[in-house]
């Protein structure tokens, strides 16, 4: 619900409810009232808070949770939290259906899979990445003017 998202958002930002109230124009009290859920803003206020948040007013108004247990934030626009997935005994696993028809990925697709030690593991299409490491490749053998 649109509460929790405004309890998690300004939360993991860092900002008081003051703070807040300040950066979109409106008393601390009117913000207090959002967060208790007894009242709900306005589309124009919506979408100052979305604005703030770098997110969509439509996820700040929409509670996700991974495995219907865990409220995860809105994700900043342009990028998603599709869910989770489960490997398994084979090592492999099952993109969601939404994710394929976002990507339009089909069987036999190649994709990349990137890690980072502290971050985990993504995927990408290799023909993008492929095209961005030419592209790299190409950058790094122009020789500067003399």
């Amino acid at each position: 619900m649109l509460k929790d998202n405004l309890i998690i958002l300004r939360n993991i930002n860092g900002f008081s409810q003051e703070e807040l109230a300040d950066k979109i124009n409106i008393s601390r009290q009117a913000y207090a009232k959002w967060e208790s859920g007894a009242t709900v803003p306005d589309v124009e206020k919506c979408k100052r808070l979305a604005d703030v948040y770098g997110v969509t007013i439509d996820s700040l108004m929409k509670t996700e949770t991974v495995d219907g247990e865990i409220t995860i934030p809105p994700a900043p626009k342009g990028r998603n939290i599709w869910g989770s997935v489960i490997i398994n005994e084979r090592g492999q696993l099952v993109i969601p259906k939404a994710v394929r028809e976002k990507f339009g990925l089909t069987g036999g697709q190649r994709l990349i899979v990137l890690s980072d030690d502290q971050e985990g593991i993504a995927l990408v299409l290799a023909e993008a990445f492929e095209a961005r490491i030419q592209k790299a490749m190409e950058f790094a053998s122009v020789k500067p003017e003399e």
